[in-house]
């Protein structure tokens, strides 16, 4: 058994059972990929894929039974790889972390802007993407730190830390009837066309339980996935917008009223999460202590419960 084939049997299920796949992502060859897979196999004395002719289109339970341990095996290699990187250059390196647009736009900038005064070799790499993609790039390894509000919260490989708590609000334009109409009820956001986030982001079942709480039915007329695309069509009138109420700049927005109406909607809270004993470089918790002063490098590291921990 050698690394190539543990690489090849990640892949290959990563990718659906696509040789052709496996083979470019891997810079071989699709028969060098099914040689590798056959050769393990007859070392192992044991059939790892169902095959429908020539094509693999599962696993077998020891088949399945061996990802499981391939898959420990990749993470750990990775982590041996961040242990040595820890000390031979402790400033330097790369962060990669995974937050919503919300996040990134409007709450991480001034830990971004402290983060790279302390640390400014390192490159931060930001994905912005949707909640259950964070969570996929954490469990696989591929970020080191995400930050979301749905899908990370109770995933059993992550440890998640509450980071802070936001309502959604009502935004408007300028001279929308709506000003006039106070204490704001939903039945009255009701009467008016809605933009607002897609399903799964930034809350959106908050706003649709909150609305079928009172009986009604919203006219979403339009949904997208962040706030400055909501944003831009209230200014063109096409409805009123919900967004989460720290997306509001009022020296940005100025054709725009936010409305006092965080009292209807439901709180809440945005985690930071990172994947279970998954190797942290010191930066890492820096940068989570920059979100959060009140939580400590140590709390981080014994809930986090890493393989290898250096001080």
């Amino acid at each position: 058994m050698n690394f190539q084939q543990l690489r090849i049997i990640n892949e290959t299920v990563k990718r659906n059972y696509n040789l052709t796949e496996v083979a470019n992502a891997l810079f071989t060859s699709q028969s060098g990929v099914s040689k590798h897979i056959k050769d393990l196999e007859d070392e192992l004395n044991i059939e790892l894929f169902i095959r429908k002719g020539k094509r693999f289109i599962g696993l077998t339970e020891p088949g399945k039974e061996l990802v499981k341990i391939v898959e420990r095996i990749l993470f750990d290699t990775k982590n041996i790889k961040r242990l040595a990187e820890q000390f031979s250059n402790h400033d330097q390196g790369h962060l990669t972390l995974a937050t919503t647009h919300t996040q990134a736009q409007y709450t991480l900038p001034p830990v971004v802007a402290e983060f790279k005064k302390i640390f400014p070799k390192v490159q931060l790499i930001l994905h912005e993407s949707r909640p259950d993609e964070i969570l996929s790039m954490l469990i696989d390894g591929e970020a080191d730190i995400g930050i979301a509000t749905e899908a990370l919260e109770g995933a059993v490989d992550l440890v998640s830390f509450p980071y802070y708590t936001w309502q959604h609000a009502i935004i408007v334009p300028v001279g929308h009837p709506l000003q006039s109409v106070y204490p704001l009820t939903l039945e009255a956001i009701a009467e008016f066309p809605i933009i607002t986030y897609h399903h799964g982001m930034t809350g959106r079942f908050r706003i649709d339980q909150v609305f079928a709480k009172m009986g009604l039915i919203p006219d979403i007329a339009m949904s997208a996935l962040d706030a400055d695309v909501i944003k831009t069509y209230v200014k063109l009138g096409l409805g009123i917008g919900i967004i989460a109420s720290v997306a509001f700049s009022p020296e940005r927005d100025t054709t725009l009223i936010k409305l006092d109406s965080e009292y209807l909607f439901e709180k809440n809270t945005t985690f930071i999460s990172v994947r279970r004993n998954h190797f942290l470089r010191g930066y890492a918790y820096r940068f989570i202590e920059l979100c959060m002063p009140t939580l400590s490098e140590s709390v981080i590291r014994s809930d986090i419960n890493p393989l290898i921990d250096v001080e």
